[in-house]
C-alpha cells in the first residue's frame, strides 16, 4: 500500500487544500496572526520576511504542502525540522521586555488556529460546499498537524464550536501594536518580484490583499481600526467567489505543488 501520509484522499483536509483559493486564506491568516503581540514580535525579531518575503512564502507553502500531502515520513521530518528551529529561537516582549521562547504552546496554538480557521473559512466563503460535520472533521484532522510542531493535540480546538470559544478567550490578548501596523502595511503592499510592482499587477495585488483583509472576523477588523460591520461580509464573499471561479477556470495542475502531484500519483496507485 502506498503511504498516503497523515490524511489521504478521503479526508476533508485533502479536499480543502486542493482548492487554489487557499492562497487567499494564507494572507488572511497572516493579518490575523499579527494581532497577537508576542506572535508578531517573534516574527519581526527572527524572520527575514521583509528582505525575502517571497522566499519565506515559498518555504511556508512547501511546509504546509508537505504536512498535508507528503508521506508520513516526509511530514514527520518537516515537523522535526520546525521544532528544532523553534527550540533555538527567542524573542523579547516589546511591552514588558521579557524574553520568551518561540515554541511556547500558547503561541504555537494561536498560529495553528489562526491558520487552519483561515483555510476552512476562506474555502467555505469562496463557495466550497462543506457541511458543519465536515468542518468539524477538518479541525479534528488538523490536530495531527498541530502535533508536528510540538502541541498536545488534546489542547488544540477540534471543532468549529471549540475554535469560536478559543477566539472568545484569546481576544483580550490581541491588540493593534506597532509591529502589527507595520506588518499590515507590508502585507498590503509588499515588494513584488521581477519589477512587477511597476505594472498593473500591483493593482491586482491590492485587490487581493483587500479581499483577504475583508475576510477577517469582524472583531479582528475592528482591532485594526477598520469597520467590522456585517454589511462588508457580502462584498468580501462575492469577491472571493469570483476569484475562485477565475482560478478554477484554469487547469488545477498548474496550482499543485510537486508534493501534491506525487500524492495524487500514490493515491491513484492505491486505487488501481
Amino acid at each position: 500500500m502506498a503511504d498516503l501520509g497523515l490524511f489521504g484522499p478521503d479526508s476533508v483536509t485533502w479536499r480543502v487544500h486542493s482548492e487554489p483559493i487557499l492562497f487567499l486564506a494564507g494572507l488572511r491568516s497572516l493579518y490575523l496572526q499579527a494581532l497577537h503581540p508576542r506572535a508578531v514580535a517573534a516574527v519581526v525579531q527572527n524572520s527575514d520576511y521583509k528582505t525575502d518575503p517571497w522566499g519565506r512564502l515559498m518555504r511556508t507553502s512547501m511546509y504546509v504542502a508537505t504536512t498535508i500531502f507528503g508521506t508520513t515520513e516526509q511530514a514527520e521530518a518537516a515537523g522535526e525540522r520546525v521544532r528544532a528551529l523553534h527550540a533555538r529561537l527567542r524573542a523579547t516582549d516589546p511591552r514588558t521586555g521579557e524574553e520568551f521562547r518561540i515554541d511556547e504552546p500558547d503561541l504555537l496554538r494561536w498560529v495553528h488556529v489562526a491558520e487552519v480557521e483561515s483555510f476552512v473559512t476562506t474555502a467555505r466563503r469562496a463557495g466550497v460546499r462543506l457541511t458543519a460535520d465536515e468542518v468539524d472533521g477538518y479541525y479534528d484532522e488538523q490536530r495531527r498537524v498541530a502535533a508536528l510542531v510540538g502541541l498536545d493535540p488534546a489542547s488544540v480546538p477540534g471543532s468549529a464550536a471549540e475554535v469560536e470559544e478559543y477566539y472568545r478567550r484569546v481576544q483580550p490578548e490581541l491588540h493593534m501594536t506597532k509591529e502589527a501596523a507595520e506588518t499590515f502595511v507590508f502585507l498590503s503592499a509588499p515588494p513584488l518580484p521581477w519589477r512587477l510592482g511597476l505594472t498593473p499587477v500591483r493593482l491586482v495585488y491590492f485587490g487581493v490583499a483587500a479581499t483577504a483583509f475583508a475576510l477577517l472576523p469582524a472583531w479582528a477588523r475592528r482591532k485594526y481600526g477598520a469597520f467590522g460591520l456585517r454589511t462588508t461580509d457580502l462584498p468580501a464573499d462575492l469577491s472571493t467567489r469570483g476569484i475562485r471561479l477565475l482560478l478554477n477556470a484554469l487547469p488545477r495542475k498548474y496550482f499543485y505543488s510537486p508534493v501534491h502531484q506525487e500524492a495524487l500519483k500514490r493515491a491513484a496507485q492505491t486505487v488501481s
